[in-house]
């Protein structure tokens, strides 16, 4: 459909999911593929959480958070992490950060400060590949295309237990699903931009299924989306 002769808006493909249902490898394929960057907004809130425990912040303290927030340098690129200009894409994914940043991104001041600079970063590129867990909920409603990615509980805690291997970080795989389970439970109950799957958004199950098909999948629906706006 025609926008009349007006400027285009900008494509943005906003994918949430829960922990370990592989929405970030699907982002990254999927914007690989449409020639896109791609902003991990989890990185964003882990990053601030790992500042928070540097300093010895009180983690219930939403107003000293938010202010940390809105102070900190991020800055995230080439699937490098930086705070500060320190590179911290390591430091972000251990075990005392997973553990915390469900406590901390629930905070209305850290995600208010987190959901402008994402929009902003949208802004300055025209476009992008969003993913997170209220990216079409809450950041961006009017997403050009909106995917709900998911995963069997099974096959999340598997994933999960994989990433932590390799990080040298071994783990049993029950101990990753009773992770999994108290974060999914936080982040979906939280007041403030829960976890929820847009009521437009379309639900891809990863379960067996590859990340080239999920990418081709996804790609589909964006162009279907671009032929209808």
């Amino acid at each position: 459909m025609s926008n009349g002769g007006g400027p285009a808006e900008p494509l943005v493909v906003a994918i949430d999911g829960p922990s370990g249902a592989g929405k970030s490898t699907v982002a990254r394929g999927v914007a690989d593929r449409l020639g896109l960057a791609v902003l991990d907004t989890g990185a964003m809130y882990r990053t601030v959480t790992f500042a928070a425990l540097r300093a010895g912040h009180d983690l219930d303290d939403g107003s000293a958070l938010g202010r940390l927030a809105a102070e900190a340098d991020i800055a995230l690129g080439d699937g490098v992490v930086r705070l500060d200009g320190h590179d911290v894409t390591g430091a972000i994914r251990g075990p005392e950060v997973s553990d915390a940043v469900s406590v901390v991104s629930a905070h209305p001041d850290v995600r208010s400060v987190l959901v402008a600079r994402q929009r902003a970063w949208v802004d300055e590129r025209g476009g992008g590949v969003v993913e997170g867990r209220d990216i079409g909920t809450v950041v961006f409603p009017d997403a050009t295309l909106k995917v709900y990615v998911t995963a069997s509980e099974e096959e999340r805690a598997r994933r999960r237990q994989r990433d932590e291997h390799d990080a040298a970080r071994p783990t049993d795989v029950d101990a990753v699903r009773a992770a999994l389970a108290r974060r999914d439970a936080h982040d979906a109950g939280r007041a403030t931009s829960p976890l929820a799957a847009a009521s437009d958004a379309v639900e891809i199950d990863t379960t067996g299924v590859s990340v080239a098909d999920a990418v081709v999948a996804v790609v589909t629906l964006v162009e279907s989306a671009k032929e209808r706006a």
